[in-house]
């Protein structure tokens, strides 16, 4: 068997034990989402706890519920006995990984947890084993078979560990009524966040940076201002201060290739686009993001609340605040 098929049958194998794991997703599931979004809910923590490649894979799960509002952190078994048991509390969850259920170390701690009154929820891949016996919930991911030749090595086991884990705190995200604005606001650091976290004022050009004309100005004036402002656009606005149009130096591009020699001398009013796609102020860059690809322009007009331009949007600002 060559690397490529032996890499298949490794998959294969893994596949295999996943599929057998969604056809035994029963209650006891349900029953350990409901049992951590009510210590959520409470204000209490998850902590959780395994040895070796399950602590691992918890470590993984630990961050996975961090990140989508869940407080949860990673318990040391032999810290655990020496100190670190402060760190759960009456009414925290505890999820304990163990394929065997039988793990030393973690067997030697069920007994300080359950004096402290947690909810002990166990992934392990024999139920009636030790671990399985003294949890409140019971989480199966047992394997027929590792993806190991040699039937030995966790492969197959820690995957539906890790998967199991991730559905938990996938339902969990959706009973709590996680949304993306709440997972924006626990990754202000990412694309991600500045995207659903800033506003369209927040990244527009004004000042200086933003020119607006009337509509009888002529086309050569503009394109002075146009160009001492370093834009590719102004907007054009009415004796009101509405928003009357845009002109790019797209606009002036193809007026000029038309052959008209006068288009220096015309008002820029009659070669504006009028009603052009623009957004309010306090709309999130995401939204903005999604009408310029939509509407394939590169520039878009800020208004406010009575309609009024304040400031432009070039794509090449979503650029600068990595938001594309």
């Amino acid at each position: 068997m060559d690397p490529l098929e032996k890499a298949r049958r490794v998959i294969s194998l893994e596949i295999e034990e996943l599929n057998r794991l969604v056809e035994r997703i029963d209650d006891s599931f349900a029953l350990a989402v409901d049992t951590l979004q009510q210590t959520i809910e409470s204000g209490a923590r998850i902590a959780i706890v395994g040895v070796g490649k399950s602590g691992n894979v918890g470590s993984k799960l630990a961050a996975t519920f961090n990140s989508t509002g869940a407080p949860a952190s990673v318990l040391n078994c032999q810290d655990a006995i020496h100190g670190d048991l402060g760190l759960v509390n009456a009414g925290d969850s505890v999820i304990a990984l163990s394929y065997s259920g039988e793990t030393e170390e973690l067997l030697a701690l069920i007994p300080h947890l359950k004096r402290r009154q947690v909810q002990l929820i166990a992934i392990t891949g024999k139920p009636e084993s030790t671990l399985g016996r003294a949890a409140d919930c019971v989480l199966d991911i047992n394997v027929q078979r590792e993806a190991c030749p040699l039937n030995l090595a966790p492969t197959s086991s820690t995957t539906n560990t890790l998967v199991i884990g991730d559905a938990l705190a996938m339902v969990l995200l959706e009973s709590r009524g996680f949304t993306k604005e709440h997972f924006a606001e626990l990754h202000p650091g990412g694309s991600l966040g500045r995207a659903l976290l800033l506003r369209a004022e927040d990244i527009m050009r004004k000042g200086s940076d933003f020119v607006t004309v009337t509509p009888g100005e002529l086309v050569i004036d503009v394109i002075a201002k146009m160009t001492g402002a370093r834009a590719g656009a102004v907007v054009v606005i009415d004796e009101a201060g509405k928003l009357a149009g845009v002109f790019t130096q797209g606009d002036f591009a193809r007026a000029f290739q038309s052959g008209n020699p006068e288009i220096g001398k015309q008002p820029v009013g009659d070669l504006m686009t009028r009603n052009p796609i623009h957004v309010a102020s306090d709309r999130l860059v995401g939204e903005v993001l999604r009408m310029l690809e939509e509407s394939r322009i590169d520039d878009l007009v800020v208004v406010d609340a009575e309609g009024c331009p304040i400031g432009m949007i070039d794509t090449q600002d979503l650029t600068r605040v990595s938001v594309v």
